[in-house]
């Protein structure tokens, strides 16, 4: 069995342990909530980054992923999950369904790894797993499923669901420092079984020139002489972009103009409040765009207004492209954007206090260009695939060698329901 094997190793170091992969690749289910950007992105991104000789992966997530596409063009089986709730709520009609469905597909692939991600596949796909007696349970926080603005009673019952995941979960990664700590803190994880990693982004975002800055511009419309704040994120809750729209009327200013990035449930309520607050012809809601690396050079500023979030991966790259950051100050964001330093911190949920990191970097560009220039040296080349791959390889061996042992034969009559 492949989970003896690596327990005879003895070591932390991937490396030992593939080497007596005589029979096969480690076979591992990501399992997915949306295989979008996000979550989906990383996902993905860690998945190139592990050796295709010794990983084989399969990716489960909800149907439409906008990465779909990208994840079989690079010759990975991506299963379409029909009862995947994309919502962040619990849905037992459609939560019960999810997660039959995750035992039924999970139970054929004779899997060793199962590597959920998010929330609502954490859960479906971890207990799925459990369930299943699949050798190794490993599972990511993008960011934590409860935060401040939630009402205490929800904010207590997800945090205890967490805590009970954790007893079915034999390794955690998060996207950062941060985060880690604060699982730690919150006895979601034990301390010798997580792991802080830099989720990597899109090779080839561009260096933001006066040349590609005029070509983006081009591409949007937008005029050169303009003062642009963008941002690319859902238009959902966590998110905030109702913020965002606060934020840019409490200005009052007619010389900016924002762009969003991205689609989301939240898409007409955000364009009402564009429209009540008089910014239609200044505040635009681009949509999905797959061509966003190639725009990021129009922005004087990248913005994001976030409740909550793990290490945004749009953040860096409007940090590798050189583009100022204003922030919300959560989870393991103060990590790359240190306050005055690469960047400036807002205030989550308080859109006056984004309104006055945007104007300050808007009317200070000497400022932000020095920010932006301390926030490439700071990002370097922490965010590639192939350094998540190298995690991802280590923590696997660990989970492998160190997770107790799940009879097979559990695996065998799940597949026969």
């Amino acid at each position: 069995m492949i989970e003896t094997s690596v327990a005879a190793t003895g070591t932390d170091d991937p490396r030992a342990a593939d080497e007596l992969q005589a029979e096969r690749p480690i076979r591992v289910a990501q399992v997915v909530t949306r295989l979008s950007a996000g979550a989906g992105g990383i996902t993905l991104r860690g998945a190139l980054g592990l050796h295709r000789d010794r990983y084989q992966t399969t990716i489960f997530a909800a149907e439409g992923g906008l990465l779909t596409d990208a994840a079989e063009a690079a010759g990975m089986t991506v299963v379409p999950l029909r009862h995947m709730a994309i919502g962040r709520g619990l849905y037992p009609w459609v939560d019960g369904p999810g997660y039959r469905e995750l035992l039924e597909l999970l139970s054929h692939g004779d899997f060793d790894i199962v590597h959920t991600h998010s929330a609502k596949a954490g859960a479906l796909g971890r207990l799925a797993a459990y369930r299943l007696g699949i050798p190794a349970i490993v599972h990511s926080f993008h960011g934590f499923p409860f935060h401040q603005f939630q009402s205490p009673p929800v904010r207590q019952a997800l945090l205890a669901i967490e805590r009970r995941l954790a007893r079915v979960t034999d390794y955690f990664l998060t996207d950062g420092t941060v985060v880690a700590a604060e699982a730690v803190r919150l006895k979601i994880a034990p301390p010798e079984r997580i792991r802080a990693i830099a989720s990597p982004v899109d090779s080839g975002i561009p260096v933001a020139t006066p040349e590609n800055r005029a070509q983006a511009r081009r591409m949007l419309g937008i005029p050169q002489e303009d003062r642009v704040v963008g941002t690319a994120a859902r238009l959902e809750s966590q998110k905030a972009p109702l913020d965002m729209v606060r934020a840019i009327a409490g200005l009052d200013r007619s010389d900016i103009r924002v762009v969003w990035f991205g689609d989301g449930p939240l898409r007409a309520r955000t364009q009402r409040l564009i429209d009540r607050s008089g910014l239609h012809d200044r505040f635009h809601l681009a949509g999905n765009r797959d061509d966003v690396a190639a725009l990021l050079p129009a922005l004087d500023v990248f913005a994001m207004s976030s409740l909550y979030e793990g290490l945004p991966c749009a953040v860096v790259e409007a940090m590798i492209c050189g583009i100022p950051v204003v922030a919300t100050a959560v989870n393991s964001v103060p990590e790359i954007v240190l306050s005055g330093k690469t960047g400036l911190l807002a205030r989550a949920g308080d859109p006056a206090s984004l309104g006055r990191a945007l104007a300050y970097l808007i009317d200070h560009p000497a400022e932000g260009s020095r920010m932006a220039a301390e926030a490439r040296l700071l990002v370097g080349g922490r965010f590639q695939a192939d350094v998540l791959g190298d995690d991802l390889a280590q923590a696997y061996t660990i989970a492998l060698r160190d997770a107790p042992v799940r009879p097979r034969s559990l695996f065998a009559r799940g597949a026969r329901r």
